[in-house]
């Protein structure tokens, strides 16, 4: 009863905001104003880029710019280069540097601070050296010449990436975590916290006239809060609104951009001697447990597909062609725990063995609305085979340290997969052998030699047929192996009140705050 009160209550509410927000001087006032205020998740305690993943951040508020960007079809394409080429021995790439692109504190971006502002990167960053290794960088005129250990089919792309920012390194002694890098996007930054951003117009912007003199983002993490601060007008343009709010901005005060995503939802499984999970046997039944079909028609709404392989089908790498040993198949799950001398002895309703029960600690963060449904989920149906599975909801600027240290059995990420255009760079990352922290993302202890081998292949392949068939079959390992668990693809969208234009979530999810979104006409 108390649930269904607070339920009522809740309609309630946006009920009254939806009148609230239909009240006043109208959309077609609103569209005059200098500002506008984005509701968005965000994970990063500083602007410093090298930090964790918070480039995305500073790409993503319109601060910060790379040589190269991508389209809305994933190809790699001039920004800040203007234009690239290779050498004959695939290991030398030139970079033209726009002669016109100055940044917003009106110093000209030069070969010579492209060149220092990727070796600040690489000297800052350890995850730098997991795209790319070079011999390396120099500066001729306006070109950048960077020779690379081996050939690196995906170099421009692996530099579209928001941690390979072009920053003013000709400034010195700047509080980047507060201030921000000065860069050559379409604002700058007046004052930063984790709560929120207030961003100004860069006056010396280079690629035309900045649309909104100031930009407000508050950090509204919880998704239904997002949904109501839209309708209120607390602010203009909101991104991911969940499945259960959607319907109620398919309306002309609204505009609605919505794609299918490049990311995957998957649970990392930790492998390492001495965890339950080490089995491959126990991996194969969670797996098998989980009725992912359901979660995603039914609990989110369609909005997902139902997960199978590490890449999403909106990206061409076989996804129908591959075979998923582990589809849901209940019966089969508690058959291989037994093999595996699993048993409930005691009757308690969880299967144990050497007198401990199988308990699984499943670690998520709640900045997505979907990460509590699909970890709730698998809890429930995990018990129905026996299996003891403890939540827990973290922060998510916690997530890399307990992965590092592996505190935990399952750990659920939302990840971009075609981070350098293709999904090279995401499938190293979180299952290619960690040689000596040579793959940080991997912490749960999975190595194979069928797959390192491929992907070693994949790592000097030009032709894009023969990269997509590598592709292939390192996923096919991955599903043979029961490497984790993949819950569903998203849809991801953005949506704006209608006197916006140009608010459009992109392929890439780096591109929020750009200089085309602008007052509508």
């Amino acid at each position: 009863m108390q649930k269904m009160v607070k339920s009522a209550a809740a309609a309630a509410m946006i009920g009254l905001l939806v009148l609230a927000a239909g009240c006043g001087s109208g959309d077609k006032a609103a569209a005059n104003k200098d500002t506008v205020k984005f509701g968005v998740t965000n994970f990063a305690d500083s602007l410093e880029p090298t930090d964790n993943f918070f480039s995305w951040v500073v790409m993503r508020y319109g601060l910060g710019e790379c040589l190269v960007q991508f389209d809305d079809e994933m190809n790699a394409v001039p920004w800040l280069a203007e234009s690239w080429q290779i050498s004959d021995d695939k290991l030398t790439w030139t970079f033209k540097i726009n002669d016109k692109i100055v940044f917003s504190n009106g110093d000209k971006l030069t070969a010579e601070i492209a060149k220092e502002s990727l070796e600040r990167t690489f000297a800052k960053s350890t995850r730098a050296q997991t795209f790319f290794t070079y011999d390396s960088i120099k500066a001729d005129g306006q070109n950048l010449i960077i020779k690379t250990s081996k050939p690196v089919p995906t170099l421009p792309g692996m530099l579209a990436d928001p941690l390979f920012i072009i920053i003013d390194t000709k400034v010195k002694d700047r509080d980047y975590a507060k201030e921000g890098p000065i860069c050559t996007g379409p604002y700058m930054v007046k004052s930063y916290s984790k709560a929120k951003a207030v961003m100004e117009a860069n006056p010396n912007s280079w690629n035309g006239k900045v649309p909104f003199k100031h930009a407000e983002i508050p950090t509204i993490d919880d998704p239904n809060t997002r949904a109501l601060a839209l309708q209120s007008g607390e602010i203009d343009i909101a991104i991911n609104i969940a499945a259960g709010d959607l319907e109620l901005f398919k309306n002309d005060k609204y505009k609605i951009s919505e794609i299918a995503s490049l990311r995957t939802v998957l649970a990392q499984m930790n492998m390492n001697e001495g965890r339950a999970l080490h089995d491959p046997k126990v991996r194969a039944a969670l797996i098998s447990s989980l009725d992912r079909e359901t979660y995603n028609k039914v609990l989110l709404k369609d909005t997902f597909i139902p997960g199978k392989a590490p890449v999403p089908p909106s990206l061409d790498y076989g996804f129908d062609q591959l075979r998923d040993p582990n589809s849901y198949n209940v019966e089969r799950a508690k058959k291989l725990l037994a093999e595996a001398g699993w048993k409930d002895t005691d009757g308690d309703g969880y299967v144990d063995k050497n007198g401990k029960n199988l308990e699984l600690d499943f670690v998520y963060y709640s900045g997505r609305a979907e990460l509590p449904l699909y970890a709730e989920a698998t809890q429930a149906d995990a018990k129905k085979i026996g299996i003891k599975v403890n939540l827990k909801n973290v922060d998510y600027n916690v997530l890399d340290p307990m992965r590092r240290n592996g505190e935990f059995d399952l750990m659920i990420s939302n990840i971009l997969t075609a981070n350098s255009g293709d999904p090279e760079v995401y499938l190293n990352w979180y299952w290619k052998t960690n040689v000596n922290g040579s793959q940080p993302q991997n912490a749960t202890g999975y190595s194979s030699p069928d797959f390192d081998a491929l992907s070693d292949q994949l790592a000097v392949e030009f032709d894009p047929a023969k990269r997509r068939d590598l592709i292939i079959k390192m996923q096919q390992v991955l599903l043979d192996d029961s490497a984790a668990l993949f819950f569903g693809y998203p849809k991801t969208n953005m949506v704006s009140r209608s006197y916006i234009e140009n608010a459009e979530i992109k392929p890439a999810d780096y591109y929020w705050l750009t200089k085309d979104v602008a007052p509508a006409k």
